[in-house]
């Protein structure tokens, strides 16, 4: 056999394992090192592939779609500078804890340090953000090499949605001729996968427990991105969203501490929440499944390694009644009265946080929802009232970067047929446009909101906007950039709205419209933050009475 049978065979063993396995979709960008990979593929009727024309955002296309199912979708590129833009999206999946498998091609050994073109030092090319990292062999066509070939496969699907999950990189080489020999092409179209894997892996499947608060009479305070924020269990459970605003030292000076805090996840988005959990002298649980340390203000006196929900059911079992319920009426009072104020001021004034109420408010049940870092997801957990729908709220906080915003969200768009609705500053905006393209290329539809505030309104929180130059030029940036045009570029319907009751108009006739569309809503990212923080204020007069 010549390299171009022995490429063909290897890859449509890797292609078959990984199907077997339940892999159901994979993002693929053009190249010709990873020609095996790519046309094992496309001839396998089990395996949608999503075509992207920039790695980067392939990435975060296949990121997306993995937060949305919890499943991996695989990458395929060609060798050089196409693998290292996979890079910024890995960092996010480690981060965050999503699974990613990086198939990324290669020239043969021989090549390698040599001068070749397009050639680059691929072993371990993401350092530590993978779990796990393997080179495989060159491609042989001989049976011990295939079962190897598909025992990698299976161990790199585990090691991926391990605890923790996470990317897995597994470097390809391919030898010249990289295209399937001559004739075999049209018998082979049409392959599906193998009845069943080669290895199979069996995990523990968690027991869902909605009634541990009710149990306990224990608040739940909710980040927004937790999947505890909204759903169906909001209408009995004590879920509270608005402690952002008002756990805040002139408000809970003078409430009791908490005797026991047992938290969930990743570090909160809110601030003022980690300062109070960091103000209080309770003993506070950290339970995490992988082991792993997320708790930045360093209060946590225990550590719990276990599954969340098996705890949550144990513990629920075992109360005999709920607690002292005063505390928790005290929570459930700051929350009313929150939103209270949050209404009257969002008749009285014009501010970015009120779209993010309205999106939720009007958002379809159910709908998946992803909110770009910086200003909307703040405004998401300050705005964004608990709600009795089945929302799927998502965002990139595991390295809370504005980069692959678009992509991320149309790759859990991708995932389901609920609605998709992304809400994004115009930065996060502008830096991830080429995204769009998927819009098409992948059929997606979509309604994303523009939080246009020309430049971002995020340093207008830090003492650094007292400082003028260099804040307008350096931190700010102001960009002037119409987005319109944009839209037409990708062939996307545009609209821009300044006031709310015309947004919630506009919104809503995207969310019952087919296609894609942009909503605008522009803001003097200033002013609105003075305007955020008049609300704030309000609230803390209205609950330290």
């Amino acid at each position: 056999m010549d390299a171009a049978a022995h490429n063909e065979a290897w890859a449509d063993a890797l292609v078959a394992e990984l199907a077997a396995a339940g892999v159901g979709a994979v993002c693929v960008s053009p190249g010709s090192r990873s020609t095996p990979l790519t046309m094992a593929f496309a001839r396998n009727e089990d395996v949608t592939v999503y075509s992207h024309l920039d790695e980067r955002s392939a990435a975060y296309f296949a990121l997306g779609r993995a937060r949305r199912t919890g499943e991996v979708t695989p990458l395929v590129c060609t060798s050089g500078t196409a693998a290292a833009n996979f890079h910024p999206a890995v960092i996010e999946a480690s981060q965050a804890r999503v699974p990613l498998l990086l198939l990324t091609a290669d020239r043969p050994p021989e090549l390698r340090d040599s001068g070749a073109n397009q050639t680059v030092d691929q072993e371990k090319l993401y350092g530590d953000a993978v779990r796990w990292y393997a080179a495989l062999p060159e491609p042989r066509a001989e049976g011990r090499t295939l079962r190897s070939l598909r025992t990698t496969a299976a161990r790199a699907l585990t090691e991926a949605t391990g605890a923790p999950a996470g990317p897995v990189h597994l470097n390809c080489p391919f030898r010249k001729r990289l295209e399937p020999p001559e004739g075999t092409e049209d018998e082979k179209r049409g392959t599906s996968a193998a009845d069943s894997p080669h290895v199979r892996t069996t995990a523990g499947t968690p027991t869902v427990v909605a009634d541990f608060a009710e149990a306990t009479g224990f608040p739940v305070l909710a980040d927004p991105l937790s999947g505890v924020r909204y759903g169906p269990h909001v209408a009995a459970a004590p879920v509270v969203g608005g402690y952002d605003a008002f756990l805040t030292e002139r408000v809970t000076a003078d409430w009791p501490a908490p005797g026991l805090v047992v938290r969930f996840g990743a570090s909160p988005t809110s601030k003022p929440l980690r300062k109070y959990l960091a103000r209080t002298d309770a003993r506070q649980l950290v339970v995490d499944p992988a082991g792993g340390w997320r708790e930045a203000e360093f209060v946590a006196s225990d550590l719990v390694v276990a599954d969340p929900e098996r705890l949550l059911g144990r513990l629920a079992d075992r109360v005999d009644s709920p607690v002292d319920l005063a505390w928790r009426d005290r929570f459930e009072d700051a929350e009313d009265r929150y939103w209270e104020r949050v209404a009257e001021a969002r008749g009285e004034r014009r501010f970015e946080g009120d779209v993010l109420a309205t999106v939720v408010e009007d958002a379809p049940d159910p709908a998946t929802l992803f909110v770009s870092n910086s200003m909307p997801v703040r405004d998401l957990d300050r705005f964004g009232a608990p709600r009795a729908a089945d929302l799927a709220v998502l965002g990139n906080r595991g390295a809370s970067g504005i980069d692959g915003i678009v992509s991320t969200a149309l790759g859990a768009g991708s995932a389901t047929d609920d609605p998709l609705v992304l809400v994004t500053g115009d930065l996060a905006f502008y830096h991830d446009m080429n995204g769009l393209l998927a819009v098409g290329r992948c059929g997606i539809d979509a309604t994303v909101v523009v939080i246009n505030n020309d430049g971002g309104g995020i340093f207008h929180m830090l003492p650094v906007e007292d400082f003028d130059p260099p804040f307008t030029e350096q931190f700010k940036t102001p960009h002037g950039l119409d987005f319109a045009p944009a839209a037409d570029l990708y062939g996307l319907e545009f609209a821009r709205v300044r006031d709310r009751e015309a947004f919630r108009e506009t919104y809503r006739a995207s969310l019952s419209s087919d296609g894609t569309q942009v909503v605008e809503v522009p803001f003097d990212a200033e002013r609105s933050h003075r305007e955020r923080e008049a609300v704030g204020e309000a609230v803390a007069d209205a609950l330290s009475d």
